[in-house]
């Protein structure tokens, strides 16, 4: 709901959402979709090339361009592998691809667009560990120097924000800074305990000390 408002899929009943102070209701659709990077939980790739789904943002965008946005969030390695390099075809919805790779490519047209704003709505949620780690390391170049909108279950991707918002029900119930929040004592603290000790378990390839 926050990421659909932020970015005008529809406006709010009551209040407003501003953008630098200005409510974005008075900023044209043009001007302010963008000023965004929107990456979704689930990237949405269209039926033709690599190139075509990461230069949408950026038609103009030379080969060159394309292949340094794909180095900078680390997925030129798969695609020099690909028999025709970024103009391998692309299956509807990306389904030749694994949901890694998506959300990989899905970056490379954030990185590209170079927006002022990135949203990342549950962007590393459908992900097993050895993606969400190349995920994680394609969004520490890609946020550099940007502002960013992080929704996330996940608490090692929150943990990482200067300011975290926590909502319940609806409603915004803290703000602060990760360790302030955990020493509150509140409902991101209860989370956050809960996150450390699944963290501490065990797995079945890793035996628990006796």
């Amino acid at each position: 709901t926050m990421a659909k408002l932020i970015i005008r899929f529809y406006d709010p009943d009551s209040g407003t959402i501003e953008l630098d102070g200005t409510d974005i209701k008075h900023i044209t659709l043009k001007s302010l979709r963008t000023q965004f990077g929107y990456v979704p939980q689930e990237a949405f790739l269209f039926s033709g090339s690599i190139r075509d789904n990461i230069s949408f943002a950026a038609p103009d965008a030379t080969d060159e361009e394309i292949m340094a946005a794909c180095q900078a969030v680390g997925i030129d390695d798969l695609i020099e592998q690909m028999p025709h390099g970024i103009h391998t075809p692309v299956h509807e919805r990306g389904s030749s691809l694994s949901s890694g790779e998506r959300q990989l490519i899905a970056l490379a047209r954030a990185f590209l667009a170079k927006p002022r704003v990135i949203l990342l709505d549950e962007a590393t949620s459908n992900l097993d560990l050895a993606s969400e780690s190349k995920i994680e390391r394609a969004l520490d170049v890609l946020l550099e120097g940007r502002t960013a909108v992080i929704i996330a279950h996940r608490l090692n991707t929150a943990m990482k924000a200067d300011r975290i918002a926590v909502f319940h029900d609806g409603q915004v119930v803290e703000l602060g800074r990760h360790q302030e929040l955990v020493e509150a004592g509140g409902l991101y603290s209860q989370m956050f305990e809960k996150w450390m000790k699944h963290a501490d378990q065990p797995t079945d390839d890793e035996p628990s000390e006796k």
